[in-house]
Formats: structure tokens, sequence, C-alpha cells
């Protein structure tokens, strides 16, 4: 799966060369891939970029793969199931990456497979190191494909329980702002960790609200609903209903504005959800003063380290699998995988499928 990085109509099938050796001792091959929204941009809007002296980047980060070959000492045989981990370290090993956190990378010259400067998983066989592979159990099987964008909501939830404890808070009250793929199972992952958990999405009717309803979680497609205020006056009170944590998986603008202002004290909202290009401006005093008023903490996440893929595996098994299934709205064939960029009102998680070999 190619494509140069701004060009939509380079978009498609290409030969490439089979792994060499030293990409890594386990030699794989790809079942399942899902593409998100950052894999649009790449197509789209030329965000990332391929190896050095490549002039097409192959897709795909998030991926289930059968394992080939192993050696002995990686703990992995033949047949087992992994899905492989993002983010590699930069080569001059800062202090994060000396560590193993290569999520929290200092010198920003990191790569990201299928994204930036390193092949993706949207191959046929590719190669890799078992230090940067995580098992799938077989109870999960090809869901795994979802162990990516989950440990994304992982990384999310340790964040928020991070920040508000530095006023020794109990988050309890959740709110989700989108129900896309990355919503979906960040509502997932907070009910299923107890919190009571509101979703907002634009959608009135459909698969969303029905797969929100499914984990017990209350959804509306209305921001006024849920309280704050839309008014940058730091000594109006809020109203309404009051979150401990907002996880902004929209990244609509004025969302992230307006759900700001529904923090209860001492409250954190973490965005995941990257604004689009040519996004609304919003009102920072509304913000800003938001957060003052109710001792409230702004912070940003992205990507995710080897813990929060392991933190993934557990959250998903701890999740009806019949619910996870919903999740994957659309399968499209290898050949057409372009299609799978183009999403419906319903669509949820679009994978593509590998031919079985």
């Amino acid at each position: 799966m190619t494509v140069v990085p701004g060009r939509p109509d380079q978009a498609g099938l290409s030969d490439v060369a089979e792994p060499l050796d030293d990409e890594g001792s386990v030699l794989l091959e790809t079942l399942v891939v899902g593409l998100c929204g950052t894999d649009a941009e790449i197509v789209e809007e030329g965000v990332g970029y391929p190896p050095p002296g490549a002039d097409a980047l192959v897709l795909g980060h998030e991926a289930v793969a059968r394992v080939l070959a192993a050696p002995a000492s990686s703990g992995l045989a033949p047949g087992d199931l992994v899905t492989g981990i993002v983010r590699q370290p930069c080569p001059a090993r800062c202090p994060a990456c000396a560590r193993g956190e290569w999520d929290y990378c200092s010198s920003g010259t990191y790569t990201e497979h299928g994204i930036r400067g390193s092949a993706g998983f949207g191959r046929e066989r590719w190669r890799s190191e078992p230090a940067y592979l995580v098992p799938v159990p077989e109870p999960l099987g090809e869901l795994g494909v979802l162990v990516e964008p989950m440990s994304v909501v992982c990384k999310a939830l340790e964040t928020a329980r991070h920040v508000a404890a530095r006023a020794y808070a109990r988050p309890a009250r959740v709110l989700v702002t989108g129900a896309g793929p990355i919503g979906l199972l960040a509502a997932g992952a907070a009910a299923a960790s107890g919190f009571e958990v509101t979703v907002l999405d634009r959608m009135r009717t459909g698969v969303k609200p029905t797969l929100a309803a499914k984990l017990g979680a209350a959804y509306t497609d209305d921001l006024d609903a849920l309280g704050g205020i839309d008014t940058d006056d730091i000594f109006t009170a809020n109203g309404g209903a009051q979150f401990d944590v907002v996880l902004e998986c929209s990244g609509a603008t004025g969302v992230i504005a307006r759900a700001a202002t529904t923090l209860g004290q001492n409250g954190v909202m973490v965005l995941i959800g990257i604004a689009g290009h040519g996004s609304d401006r919003v009102q920072l005093g509304m913000v800003t003063n938001a957060l003052i008023r109710s001792n409230g903490a702004l912070v940003g996440t992205v990507n995710a380290g080897r813990r929060h893929y392991a933190d993934a595996v557990d959250t998903l098994l701890r999740l009806d699998r019949e619910w996870l299934t919903q999740l994957i709205t659309r399968r499209v064939a290898l050949e057409q995988w372009p299609t799978a960029l183009t999403r419906s009102d319903d669509d949820v998680k679009v994978v593509v499928q590998f031919p079985a070999r």
C-alpha cells in the first residue's frame, strides 16, 4: 500500500523488495491493516514522508501480522499473532528513547512506521526486532488491529490520571468528544475502568449512538446540553454537568473550546484528535479563563509507548468481543485499499484485508 505523500493520484499498490535480514530477526506476514485520519492526511495533505532515498511511503501503522520465522530467543514462534510498535527511537538515543519511552522522544528525530521515515505495515511481508513487537492473544485474533489505536487511548487515560493527581483528585466522570474509532475506544476504555462516561458526537442516529449505548454510556449530539458556558468571563459560575476528564477525540476546534468549559474543579482535558487543516479559530479567552477558573489542565498526547500497548491488549480483553467486532464497520480488499480513505457517516473503523496465504 504505497503513496507519494500529498499525491492522492499516486495511492495504490506497488511491488516492493522482500524485507532484508538486517531489518529484523522476526519475519512476518500482514493479515489486516487499519486506516485512520492520519493515513488520510498523509495521502491528501502530504503529512509524513518516505524513508531516505525512497520516493513513496508504504502506509499502515495499525496492523495484525502472523509470525513466519523467529529466533528461539525472541519468545515468538511461527503462527503467533503480533502487532508492531509504530514509533522507533531516535538515532541519538535521547534520554527518553534511552529508557524505552520513544513516544516522548525529545530530539524529534524518531521514525514512525507508515508515517515518518519508515515503511509501514501495509505490505505482504516485513521484518522487525522482537523489542518492537507486541503479542496479540488468540482471543483477540484479527481484532488486534485495534491495539494500536487503543494504545493511544491508554496513554491519554494515563496522562489524565497523572495530571489529576496534582490535586489529589479522583476522576469519576469522563466526557469523550467525537465517536470515531478513537472516541469509541476511549469510551470503552473509560467504561471498563469504572468511569461514568458521556459521549458527544454530531450523529443523532446510527451505529455510533448504538455502540455508545451498549457500553452503558450516555450519548448526546447537543454540546449545549453538557453544561459549560459560552463566555470568557472568569467570574461566571460553571453550570450544568461538570466533568473530571475530557478526552477530546473530535479535532473540532469549536467543540474543544466549549468542552473545556465543562471541566469541573481540578479537571483535566486531554487532546487526542488533531485539528484538521483550515480549522476554525476559537475564542482563546473562553478556553484560558475556563481553565483558570477551575484549576483545570489542558494537555496534548500523541503516539504510545510499549507499556501502553500492553495496557491496550489488557483493556481490549476486558471489553465485549461482539462490541469490538462491531467497531469494524467495513472491510476492503487490498486491491481497493484507497477506497477505505473515503468514509461514510456510519463508518467507524475501516480495515484492509490482505489475501490469505
